[in-house]
């Protein structure tokens, strides 16, 4: 069984440079409070470090 990651938006991208802004995006999150459940994968971790302070990740 694959590891999942849930991610949710805890702080406004407002401010953020467009590759934070981007990255957000292609993590599937729109508006703060919104939370995805993805697959625990290499590229899903970089994203996830790369905008860290913005996000709340829990593995499932």
């Amino acid at each position: 069984m694959s590891k999942k990651l849930e991610i949710t938006l805890t702080r406004s991208v407002i401010g953020g440079t467009a590759v934070q802004r981007n990255t957000v995006q292609a993590l599937g999150l729109k508006k703060i409070r919104q939370t995805v459940l993805l697959e625990d994968t290499p590229a899903v971790r970089g994203m996830v470090n790369r905008v860290s302070h913005l996000l709340a990740v829990k593995e499932i």
